[in-house]
């Protein structure tokens, strides 16, 4: 049996490898779903459709993250919930998460302990478990997530559904993410609702399902920006789709926090990532759900318009561009 590292170890140099193991994972529960959890050479879950949802994410410390802006916690937060909203837009209940984690050997032991302390927070919020992972030396702090889900009887709902015809709904925040990061480029903290949304991202879990179960003939996480999502539905189904801005929520705060920084708030909401919402076609408004909100409509052609017109602006993040 290995020793436990001394009570003031402070980097995962001293705690170890096996020690940190053993403080992110002492005392953790399981969803039901968890048949065998951390310990072991792998994890088993169970999947009652038969059939398992599987996204991977990968968050890099300067890229997705920053620790001067947040705290290891919402870092966790926000690893897991970017993931776990992949598995919501194909219209799947969460089961686990497995992580990768890569940190220099100076790391202080505390920040791994509260991004793993935020990772548990966010898969029990969406009733989840962390199942197991892996820890290993790197020059730069990287997290690696894989969400798991079960479809729970329902047809997985995917980018090349969209029939012309359709109208386009929404559910979840739009444009706040984004506020919230000009807001921490200026060098801000406030307001604190704005900021928060940068920091801990709040995905609709369960509205993935329930759009699956209405009928959603297509659905996506909004990650990159609402624009450049819906292009990839546009794409995959061969259709255009026309967002209505007078149908778009754009909320009072986002409009104070615009003003204030001189930006544009509708384009925000056009274009920001990061709020992880869902966006999602039904046949007709009848088959939206309660929660979601019609913004457009699906048409004969390509790509994505705004009022009839090709957007002038980008449409939303994309790597190495």
């Amino acid at each position: 049996m290995r020793p436990e590292p001394p009570l003031n170890a402070d980097t995962v140099a001293e705690v170890g490898e096996f020690g940190l193991i053993r403080r992110v994972t002492a005392g953790r529960t399981q969803p039901p779903t968890t048949l065998l959890g951390p310990g072991d050479d792998a994890a088993v879950v169970a999947a009652p459709d038969g059939r398992v949802v599987v996204s991977t994410d990968v968050l890099v410390e300067g890229v997705h993250f920053r620790l001067d802006w947040s705290s290891p916690e919402q870092v966790g937060r926000k690893a897991a919930a970017v993931n776990l909203a992949d598995v919501a837009a194909m219209g799947a209940v969460p089961t686990a998460l497995t992580v990768g984690l890569a940190c220099p050997a100076d790391t202080p032991s505390s920040v791994v302990e509260g991004i793993t302390a935020g990772l548990w927070q966010e898969a029990a919020a969406a009733g989840a478990g962390v199942v197991g992972g892996d820890m290993v030396s790197s020059a730069t702090l990287v997290i690696s997530v894989t969400a798991m889900g079960d479809m729970n009887g329902l047809e997985p709902v995917t980018r090349s559904g969209a029939q012309v015809g359709d109208v386009v709904a929404v559910c979840g925040r739009l444009g706040w993410a984004a506020g919230g990061l000009a807001v921490l480029q200026r060098g801000f903290r406030s307001p604190v609702a704005v900021v928060g949304a940068q920091r801990n991202p709040e995905p609709p879990y369960p509205a993935g399902p329930q759009a699956a179960a209405a009928g959603a003939t297509a659905m996506i996480d909004v990650s990159d920006g609402l624009l450049a999502d819906l292009g990839h539905i546009a794409d995959e189904s061969g259709i255009g789709i026309d967002i209505r801005t007078e149908l778009l929520e754009v909320h009072p705060r986002l409009l104070d926090v615009a003003s204030a920084l001189g930006a544009d708030a509708r384009h925000w909401v056009l274009t920001g990532g990061e709020d992880h919402a869902l966006a999602a076609t039904f046949p007709d408004p009848k088959t939206v759900p309660e929660g979601w909100r019609t913004i457009g409509t699906v048409r004969h052609g390509s790509g994505v318009t705004v009022d009839g017109r090709a957007y002038e602006k980008p449409p939303g993040w994309e790597h190495w561009r």
